[in-house]
């Protein structure tokens, strides 16, 4: 009986949030592959041009107290700081705004903002494979690439805590689709960052 049980047990929400959100996200994986980033330190500075602004968009999430007391270690997740050393370092000025922040300190929608943070946390486990393509044009964590550097403690357990806490969470099931619509709305809105890049 207790095989049966756990045979039709759902997935932890981490895993269920991944297969929702596949088809968009392979559909991203593709085009920034399409865009060669790291055939040179020129479309490398384009893929940080993608980079700095959906990282500016998710800022507030990172001190909003809400999300700080259900997540680990939050504010030190943040990577916009290192994405803007990082421009600096080859000689690129900030990008400028786009448009209104998605997030405004005070007005966030808490589900939502756990489908953003899923990707920018997913991206950052993602990030040793391109940690290496940046490497083999002379960057590293303390030059041009302190922001795909990984976490001091490992990739693989900074995101175990982060989908522990998320898998955790008490959540109705019309805010589990509002989480998964943000992380659509992430996914959409880098996707949208590297068509402009790499037109």
């Amino acid at each position: 009986m207790a095989t049966d049980i756990a045979d039709t047990a759902p997935p932890p929400r981490s895993k269920r949030l991944k297969a929702d959100t596949n088809e968009t996200h392979d559909r991203l994986d593709k085009r920034i592959m399409a865009g060669d980033p790291f055939a040179s330190r020129e479309n490398y500075a384009r893929f940080l041009s993608v980079q700095y602004p959906f990282h500016r968009d998710i800022e507030a999430l990172y001190t909003y107290p809400v999300l700080a007391a259900l997540l680990p270690d939050l504010e030190a997740r943040s990577r916009l700081a290192r994405i803007g050393d990082d421009l600096a370092d080859l000689g690129r000025p900030l990008p400028p705004p786009d448009g209104p922040a998605p997030f405004a300190p005070g007005a966030i929608d808490l589900p939502t903002a756990l489908g953003w943070l899923y990707v920018a946390e997913g991206s950052n486990l993602g990030a040793a494979f391109l940690f290496k393509a940046a490497r083999a044009i002379g960057l590293d964590e303390n030059f041009g690439a302190r922001h795909l550097a990984g976490h001091p403690d490992g990739r693989a357990q900074h995101w175990r805590e982060f989908t522990a806490a998320l898998d955790g969470l008490h959540l109705t099931e019309a805010e589990e689709a509002w989480m998964t619509a943000g992380a659509e709305a992430a996914f959409r809105r880098v996707h949208a960052l590297v068509d402009a890049a790499f037109a």
